[in-house]
């Protein structure tokens, strides 16, 4: 049993210590953005807020996607992904 309980620990520490290593995702960082700069509002001017904040994080996301898109014509494959992938962290 105290086996048992020891692999349980080291496992739940592991999977700790591999979800600290993870990159945030673009949406996670824009949460993250929209949450510092509703410091300060509370109920229903920060649901506001953030509904506004997040949509518009959604919008330029997608500007960028489509200019990233146009700029990666003519490229195929593996270059047009590593290319996709830099445009898109800008």
């Amino acid at each position: 049993m105290k086996q048992f309980v020891a692999l349980a620990a080291l496992a739940l520490a592991a999977s700790l210590s591999l979800a600290a290593d993870k990159v945030p995702t673009p949406q996670q960082k824009l949460m993250g953005t929209c949450n510092t700069e509703a410091t300060g509002k509370k109920g229903d001017e920060r649901k506001e807020f953030m509904k506004s904040c997040l949509s518009d994080g959604k919008k330029l996301q997608q500007e960028r996607m489509k200019l990233c898109n146009t700029q990666a014509t003519g490229k195929a494959g593996d270059e047009r992904k590593a290319f996709m992938g830099q445009c898109l962290k800008k």
